[in-house]
C-alpha cells in the first residue's frame, strides 16, 4: 500500500487513512473541520477582496452542526423551500436568507416569508401571484432568469440550460408576461440565474456574455445579480482571477450587488465516507466486494449523477494488479459504486474509506430496504473525531408511519 494518496479529496488526511479509524464504527460519515474552515477562508476572502456575497447552497451541505465553521465567512444561506429556510435562519442567525423554488405552495408561504430576506420565483406567473405579498413584508423578490446558454456536457439531468427545461424564465417568456402585465418589472429587485454544475469560471465568464445578450437592458434597474452555484471555486487550480472578473464586471457594468450560492465548494473535499467489506464473491472474471454502505442508500449521487467517489489508495479499473467491483448490501442489482484496482484484493473486514463525503450526502440517504442511516461524526483540527448523530431503527420506522 502506498505511504500517501496525494489527490485532493484525501489532502485534509494527509493521504493517510490514520489508524485510529479502525476503531469508529461502519458506515460512518466523518466530516473534517478543518478542510471546512479551510474552504470557507477561501470563500471569505472572495467576498472581502471583491465585496460580494457568497451563500451556503444547503442543498449540499445541511449538517448545521458545523455551521459556525462556515458563518464568519458567508453572508447566509440559500434554501430550496421552507424547511432549509427555517435552518438556515435558525442556525446561522442574523445572517441572510434567500429562497428558490420551483414552485411555491399557497399553504407555506406565509410561514415562508417569516424565514427567508430574499425570494426569487421561477415565472412570470409565480411572481405575479406571490410578488405583492413578499414585497409588502419588506423582502427582496427576486426572478430566475434562463439564459439559453449550455456550458455543460455528459449530464443534462443538471443542466438548467438544457432545451424543455423547467427551471427560470426566457427572454421571451419574460415580455411576453409583462405585454400582459406592466406591472411585473416594479415587483423586481433582482435576477438570478443557475446554469453551472461543478465548474470552472470559463463557464461562468461565456454564460454572463448570454446574460447580457438576453437581460442586459433589465439590469440596471436592478440592486443585485446572483449567480447562483455550480462554481468550484475551492478545487486546487480553480481559475479565482476569471470570477472576480465576472464579478467586477457586474458591479461596473450594472450597479449590482453580486451574489454567489456555491453548495460543493463550500465542503469540497470535507468529508469521508468509511466502510467495511463485509464479503467476497466471484462470478466468471469479476470480483465483487460487498460493503456495508450502500451506494444507493449512503452516496445516491454514485447513481443518479451518475458520479464515481474517490476511493482512498486505489485507482481505477485496470491501473492496478487487482481490479474488483464495489458494491453494496441492498437487493438492488444496481446498488453498485464502481470497479476499483487495488494492490490486493480486500478482505471481509477490511476498512475502506471513499472521498469528497460530505456533499450530497448525509443530506440525500435514505432507508430503502430497511438499511440502517450512517453515524455523523465530526474530525477535529487535531485528529480526534467525536459523534454528531447516530441513527437506529425508529429512525427508519417513524417516516413511514405513527
Amino acid at each position: 500500500m502506498p505511504a500517501v494518496d496525494t489527490r485532493p479529496p484525501f489532502a485534509a488526511i494527509g493521504g493517510r487513512g490514520p489508524g485510529e479509524w479502525a476503531a469508529l464504527p461502519t458506515p460512518c460519515y466523518l466530516l473534517d473541520e478543518g478542510a471546512l474552515a479551510r474552504n470557507a477562508e477561501i470563500l471569505g476572502d472572495l467576498a472581502r477582496r471583491t465585496g460580494c456575497k457568497v451563500l451556503l447552497a444547503q442543498k449540499a451541505f445541511s449538517n448545521y452542526d458545523l455551521y459556525p465553521i462556515l458563518a464568519p465567512h458567508l453572508a447566509g444561506t440559500e434554501a430550496s423551500g421552507l424547511y432549509e429556510a427555517r435552518l438556515g435562519a435558525e442556525e446561522m442567525p442574523g445572517k441572510e436568507v434567500h429562497v428558490f423554488c420551483a414552485a411555491y405552495r399557497d399553504d407555506e408561504m406565509e410561514e415562508l416569508l417569516r424565514w427567508a430576506d430574499h425570494i426569487v420565483f421561477n415565472s412570470p406567473a409565480q411572481l405575479a401571484k406571490f410578488g405583492p405579498a413578499a414585497k409588502a413584508a419588506g423582502k427582496s423578490v427576486g426572478l430566475r432568469v434562463n439564459p439559453e446558454c449550455s456550458t455543460q456536457e455528459g449530464h443534462a439531468i443538471y443542466d438548467p440550460c438544457a432545451p424543455g427545461s423547467r427551471l427560470g424564465t426566457t427572454r421571451a417568456q419574460w415580455d411576453a408576461a409583462v405585454a400582459q402585465n406592466p406591472a411585473l418589472p416594479q415587483l423586481l429587485d433582482g435576477l438570478h440565474f443557475h446554469t453551472l454544475c461543478e465548474q470552472d469560471a470559463d463557464a461562468l465568464a461565456v454564460t454572463l456574455d448570454a446574460v447580457a445578450e438576453k437581460f442586459g437592458d433589465l439590469l440596471p434597474a436592478m440592486k443585485w445579480l446572483n449567480m447562483g452555484g455550480g462554481h468550484h471555486i475551492t478545487r486546487p487550480g480553480y481559475d479565482l482571477a476569471t470570477l472576480e472578473t465576472c464579478i467586477a464586471r457586474a458591479q461596473t457594468d450594472w450597479g449590482v450587488t453580486v451574489y454567489l450560492e456555491p453548495g460543493e465548494a463550500c465542503a469540497l473535499n470535507a468529508g469521508f465516507l468509511l466502510t467495511r467489506v463485509l464479503d467476497v464473491v466471484h462470478n466468471g472474471d469479476t470480483t465483487v466486494a460487498i460493503l456495508d454502505a450502500s451506494a444507493a442508500c449512503h452516496m445516491p449521487d454514485v447513481i443518479e449523477m451518475p458520479y464515481r467517489p474517490p476511493l482512498l489508495f486505489a485507482a481505477d479499473a485496470g491501473e492496478k494488479p487487482c481490479t474488483v467491483r464495489l458494491a453494496g448490501p441492498t437487493c438492488l442489482a444496481g446498488d453498485v459504486i464502481g470497479d476499483y484496482s487495488f494492490d490486493t484484493e480486500p478482505r471481509p473486514g477490511d476498512l475502506l474509506v471513499f472521498g469528497d463525503m460530505a456533499i450530497y450526502t448525509t443530506c440525500k440517504n435514505n432507508t430503502f430496504n430497511g438499511m440502517p442511516l450512517p453515524a455523523i461524526l465530526a474530525r477535529a483540527a487535531d485528529g480526534s473525531c467525536r459523534v454528531l448523530k447516530e441513527f437506529g431503527y425508529r429512525d427508519f420506522k417513524v417516516r413511514l408511519g405513527h
